[in-house]
């Protein structure tokens, strides 16, 4: 008898014993775990909170906290990223508005001081600020649609379109430019209407975009080409030309605003970086999606993809 309440008071002790080296052990833990998240805090770090522990809630928990931080860090470089876009933004903004404003201030200088100025002069002095009226108007405009997108205030309601006339008309509008270009057109439409879930106002847009592109940097190529493909449940149309080319780097920055080509394309051209940007938010706000693909003087296409309609 006495031997068994031995051995029993010999169990409790060594479960007392277990349990406060189990406490203390989790003690540790928390204190570590507490030490490395005030580390964290204090030195905007983004490394995970590491810990060897036996206890199934406090590894569950630190799995939480793990993802919590990774999500931050996410967070965080996209709002790295953001800061950096806006500046560069603001920055073409000031260049962008600063270059048509001097010429100008420049030319009504000249038409406020020359007062004997030929009326043939006069009158192209007065064609050039127009010109550069309409570019600011233009930008401005851009900068208007691109934070209506962005905040979420432009309806675009989505309807049954037909897509195939849609490009038609667009690549009509900009036929005699191509032709005083010299450009070669590769025109590749499906002989019957195809339809996509789409809003009209909002594929003209694109597709003026993006052949404005395509003729601003891709001339070096010769040509120009506009296609459509369509299976069971999508609808494409890719514009494509054979110029410089986009680089891989560019490829993965030309749908953020204000990023402009300055080294993968024509030089001579410079837009203000806001129409692939409107153009992604655009198939965004249709529910589809665009791609882009170059190779330097073989092909550079951006394809956009959107639902299909049954005819």
């Amino acid at each position: 008898m006495i031997t068994l309440l031995l051995l029993l008071l010999i169990f409790l002790l060594c479960v007392i014993a277990f349990q406060i080296q189990t406490k203390r052990t989790l003690r540790k833990q928390i204190v570590s775990v507490k030490n490395q998240l005030t580390e964290i805090v204090d030195e905007h770090a983004s490394n995970p909170v590491l810990i060897m522990t036996e206890n199934k809630e406090l590894a569950d928990l630190l799995i939480l906290l793990n993802k919590l931080i990774e999500q931050n860090r996410e967070h965080s470089s996209q709002f790295i990223r953001t800061e950096q876009s806006m500046k560069r933004m603001l920055s073409n903004i000031s260049h962008d508005l600063k270059t048509p404003l001097t010429v100008i201030a420049g030319y009504t200088e000249m038409l406020k001081e020359q007062t004997k100025m030929s009326e043939i002069e006069r009158n192209r002095m007065i064609d050039q600020v127009n010109e550069k009226t309409d570019e600011i108007t233009t930008l401005i405009h851009s900068f208007f649609d691109l934070a209506k997108l962005e905040a979420g205030d432009q309806n675009i309601p989505l309807d049954r379109v037909n897509l195939t006339e849609i490009c038609k008309r667009n690549i009509l509008m900009f036929y005699e430019m191509i032709e005083a270009k010299g450009l070669e057109v590769d025109i590749d439409l499906p002989p019957t209407p195809i339809y996509a879930l789409a809003n009209e106002e909002a594929l003209n847009r694109i597709l003026s975009n993006l052949l404005s592109n395509a003729l601003r940097y891709g001339t070096d190529g010769k040509i120009v080409g506009l296609r459509v493909t369509y299976d069971d449940t999508t609808v494409s149309f890719e514009i494509f030309d054979q110029g410089a080319g986009i680089s891989e780097i560019d490829q993965q920055k030309i749908f953020e605003r204000m990023y402009t080509l300055e080294e993968s394309r024509n030089k001579d051209f410079q837009g203000s970086g806001l129409g692939l940007t409107i153009t992604k938010k655009l198939m965004e706000e249709m529910q589809g999606r665009i791609a882009v693909y170059s190779k330097a003087f073989d092909k550079t296409s951006f394809i956009c993809t959107l639902k299909r309609e049954q005819d």
